[in-house]
């Protein structure tokens, strides 16, 4: 917990370790399904139909952020960037679902990118953003580095393996719903070492040339 300002690591009293886990899965076992869904001719809008279709089918307490279906030249748009409805998804494409739902209580946050059709550098996209994730989690867990650090760790990293990061996206607080009620801000602001189980680590690239991108989300946990 920051010793610097412990509010912003708080949680609540129904707040269970375990229970954040089990909201973690079960957000990336929707991701999964709605991706399974996506094709081509799928429109963006119709994709976010289908994300929230479903969530209520796997029995979600309720969101707690829109959830954000972003196709082709979509996917190096930040989280409020507009929406495409009507963009259809190609033969060769990419797209990313980011879902932020509530289950049993405790607030689940997932995000995954998805490649329709054969196109290398949208397969390498995809694939960079869930390395880059990995590689920076790895520094946490190992180096007990602060949010502030792991982003520059990010940039750095994102830079060397040829992708541009996008620093506009660098994570953030999840507990027991809600946590925004303790106003904890950024991963990448955060000057304190991020508690297990607490905060999202976010990584959005983009590639240096063409309007593709990818993104990839998890909870930072320590295994055991």
């Amino acid at each position: 917990m920051s010793a610097v300002n412990p509010r912003r690591e708080a949680v609540g009293e129904a707040f269970s370790l375990p229970a954040m886990v089990k909201a973690r899965d079960l957000t990336f076992e929707a991701v999964r399904r709605i991706a399974a869904q996506i094709r081509p001719g799928v429109t963006e809008g119709r994709g976010d139909a289908i994300a929230q279709e479903v969530l209520e089918a796997m029995g979600m307490d309720r969101l707690w952020h829109r959830n954000v279906v972003r196709f082709g030249p979509g996917t190096i748009e930040t989280f409020h960037a507009d929406f495409q409805p009507d963009y259809v998804l190609q033969p060769n494409d990419i797209f990313f679902v980011d879902l932020g739902a509530v289950w049993d209580g405790h607030e689940g946050d997932a995000g995954d990118t998805f490649v329709v059709g054969d196109d290398p550098k949208m397969h390498a996209c995809a694939q960079a953003a869930r390395d880059l994730w990995d590689e920076v989690a790895a520094q946490w867990r190992e180096h007990g580095v602060t949010g502030e650090a792991l982003y520059r760790f990010a940039t750095d990293r994102a830079e060397a393996r040829g992708w541009r990061l996008n620093w506009e996206v660098k994570g953030h607080r999840v507990s027991d719903f809600p946590h925004a009620i303790y106003k904890a801000g950024a991963l990448g602001d955060f000057d304190g070492v991020p508690v297990s189980g607490l905060w999202i680590l976010e990584i959005q690239i983009a590639h240096p040339t063409r309007p593709i991108g990818a993104f990839y989300e998890d909870l930072l946990i320590r295994a055991g």
